[in-house]
């Protein structure tokens, strides 16, 4: 097996990255046909919003920047919201406003799918 570079380790948390977004922004729907999927979800969705409400930052971020910085990569500032997802935002709001804006999209975007999931299950 041939060993991976710095670079290809930095892309490699990335992509887990992205992976774990995308599970935590459309998961709730997973969970629909796949109740037992809640166990992966709700934690993850959890920790999504609470990292990015409470300013905290992501294990995986220094994760990266630091494989970067090994590759001879320009580190990049802030963490993964405002690096990779803020420049698809067209909204003038400072990164820590966009850090709160992903935090309370997760929860607004996920309650209401658990509420309709729980009213499923209860009405049986």
């Amino acid at each position: 097996m041939v060993p991976m570079n710095s670079t290809q380790m930095a892309n490699l948390v990335l992509g887990f990255h992205v992976v774990i977004s995308v599970t935590v922004f459309f998961g709730g729907f997973i969970v629909f046909l796949l109740p037992w999927f809640a166990i992966i979800h709700l934690p993850l969705a959890v920790w999504c919003s609470v990292v990015n409400i409470a300013d905290w930052t992501c294990p995986l971020t220094p994760l990266e920047k630091a494989y970067r910085s090994e590759a001879g990569q320009e580190k990049f500032e802030g963490g993964f919201v405002q690096n990779y997802i803020g420049p698809f935002v067209k909204l003038k709001i400072s990164p820590r406003q966009l850090e709160l804006l992903a935090g309370f999209a997760v929860l607004v975007w996920n309650v209401p799918i658990y509420i309709l999931i729980g009213y499923f299950v209860f009405q049986n």
